[in-house]
């Protein structure tokens, strides 16, 4: 079978809840993955022990070297001998950038995408996201508010799940909530001295994608509670994170109206121009190169900011010769992700006696302040902190021989909290990505070239967020503080958040934006794009609830277009 009703272009975190959705409404549907299948009783390696895998679950330097270089240096904790088939081969994978202006593009290919490897953390933005661009005039006006996209929070939340704690924050909304991870004691300190100095911050339980409380809809897809082991990099044999493997892929599939193909690389969308419609897409076969035509009436774009960009610049056609639905210039352009550097720990004292139990998902959040509870800031926007606190080591802390030296590491060390930012990048449409003009991958398509940098912005909030990381943590009483307010910073390289969006962006003016309020391409009404590219800002939140909510709220959007023929 080649013709479906809707085709969704990749299987992660936006593309399966768009499968979920239409094929839940009734729509055939058809997924198309790049990557390989996933089996979690062969892939997942959440039950293995590094002492049992080769160099204790190392990669071996040469190969990090010629095949792992850019994932490894993005997220290094995670890309290990027994995950690196979540992560692409950087020398199979190759894109490139200006030599001053290096971009980490961390990917994988295969079913359900980064939704297995995520970090989970989960927050909603706030009306003032909306709001920021038409306020200060950088990017181009959202198209919808905060009070749009609030039902569809609550819905995605419900069947996802998210462990949470109610604050009442207008800059941080509400979800709905699993029960929150308890703070440890060091936790509770920092938040009650932190909050009495500065009243206008706030210490919250982090929000995360994790059952506590498991639903009866979320147990018959067979998901349990989070077991807080700590091996969520490696897949979750529990399902208690969320994950489009775990979640919406089963929920699609259990319709009986959703087919899977792997190894479909996309080459490019067919576009009629009578009909001003897509018609189909063209895959090519990831092993055997052969090129096959899927048709639809319906198409869902999911396959990456950077990469569903790529798709719509390689659909050429004499209606659109700059690429498919891109009639303003914008595809490709406002690339954004973003931005870390500042960061401090320090030594909490007083629970010697204390330690913890098991190993959260989550710690603590600072939510945004600046320009909110705070105003007077000489940056734009935000930031917020993520964190948490641990132990010290058992082992190493002394130097020694004998008895004495053994009797000395018998103990955990001092007790240590860390905070670490994350801030938010202003829209630029010189941050960008555009296909190559004489370089191709293997299978015959343009490679990426991304231009992207961080701006002045960017910059001047990462030093300030220093400053306030040091002087929180001195207000809250920690000692021994690793970085002070004036330490160097090495800012984030842009991509390496692994937050990239902003490549096919909202608007309310088709000359100015991509999508219209529905996430729907103003140009061509049967194209709908949910992933990250369809952000015209990103806030400091992690995005990807945004992406689920949006993804959902378009789907169903789309369903209702389908039924009543307008397409």
């Amino acid at each position: 079978m080649t013709h479906y009703d809707a085709i969704v272009i990749g299987s992660g975190m936006s593309g399966g809840w768009n499968a979920k959705e239409l094929a839940e409404k009734g729509l055939k549907v058809l997924v198309l993955e790049r990557g390989q299948k996933i089996e979690p009783a062969k892939d997942y390696a959440d039950f293995l022990n590094p002492w049992d895998t080769p160099n204790f679950d190392k990669i071996a330097e040469d190969e990090i070297k010629q095949h792992y270089a850019i994932q490894h240096r993005g997220v290094g904790y995670a890309v290990k001998e027994s995950t690196k088939h979540f992560w692409v081969k950087d020398s199979e994978h190759p894109y490139d950038t200006p030599k001053d202006k290096p971009y980490d593009w961390l990917r994988g290919h295969h079913t359900g995408g980064r939704s297995l490897t995520w970090g989970r953390q989960s927050y909603r933005l706030g009306p003032q996201d909306f709001e920021a661009n038409k306020l200060d005039g950088h990017g181009t006006d959202w198209p919808i508010r905060y009070d749009d996209l609030a039902p569809w929070y609550d819905y995605v939340e419900k069947f996802a799940g998210i462990s949470g704690s109610h604050e009442g924050l207008p800059q941080l909304p509400d979800g709905v909530f699993q029960p929150a991870f308890e703070l440890t004691c060091a936790e509770k300190v920092f938040k009650k001295n932190l909050e009495s100095a500065f009243a206008s911050r706030k210490v919250i339980p982090a929000r995360v994608a994790h059952l506590t409380a498991p639903t009866a809809e979320q147990m018959a897809l067979g998901r349990g509670p989070c077991q807080a082991r700590n091996h969520c990099n490696k897949g979750c044999s529990f399902g208690a994170y969320f994950s489009a493997n775990s979640a919406t892929l089963p929920a699609a599939m259990r319709t009986g109206n959703c087919t899977i193909v792997n190894n479909a690389i996309v080459h490019s969308l067919d576009y009629d121009a009578t009909t001003k419609r897509v018609t189909g897409v063209k895959v090519i076969d990831a092993k055997s190169k052969e090129v096959t035509t899927y048709t639809s009436r319906i198409v869902f774009l999911n396959a990456s900011a950077i990469a569903s960009a790529m798709i719509l610049l390689q659909s050429k056609s004499p209606t659109y010769p700059n690429g498919l639905a891109n009639k303003s210039d914008q595809v490709g352009r406002n690339l954004m992700d973003h931005v870390s550097a500042a960061s401090a720990n320090g030594v909490i004292s007083g629970f010697d006696d204390k330690y913890y139990y098991g190993r959260r998902p989550g710690g603590i959040y600072i939510p945004r302040y600046a320009n909110i509870t705070e105003d007077n800031k000489p940056y734009l926007r935000g930031f917020g902190f993520q964190g948490g606190s641990w132990r010290e080591s058992w082992t190493g802390n002394k130097a020694g021989i004998g008895a004495d030296f053994k009797e000395s590491n018998r103990k955990p060390g001092n007790w240590r909290i860390s905070i670490y930012s994350f801030g938010e990048i202003l829209p630029n449409p010189e941050n960008r990505v555009t296909l190559s003009k004489d370089k191709s991958d293997k299978w015959g398509l343009p490679q990426a070239y991304i231009d992207c940098e961080m701006g002045e912005n960017e910059k001047i909030m990462m030093r300030e967020a220093q400053k306030d990381a040091y002087s929180m943590l001195k207000e809250a009483g920690a000692t021994d503080i690793s970085r002070g307010p004036d330490a160097e910073l090495d800012l984030s390289l842009p991509g390496n958040r692994i937050h990239e969006m902003g490549t096919a962006r909202m608007g309310r003016d088709p000359k100015t934006s991509v999508l219209n309020k529905w996430c729907q391409a103003h140009d061509v009404p049967n194209l709908f794009i949910t992933d990250g590219a369809c952000m015209p800002s990103g806030g400091c939140q992690n995005p990807s609830l945004t992406y689920m909510a949006l993804s959902a709220r378009a789907a169903n959007h789309a369903v209702k277009l389908f039924k009543q023929g307008i397409i």
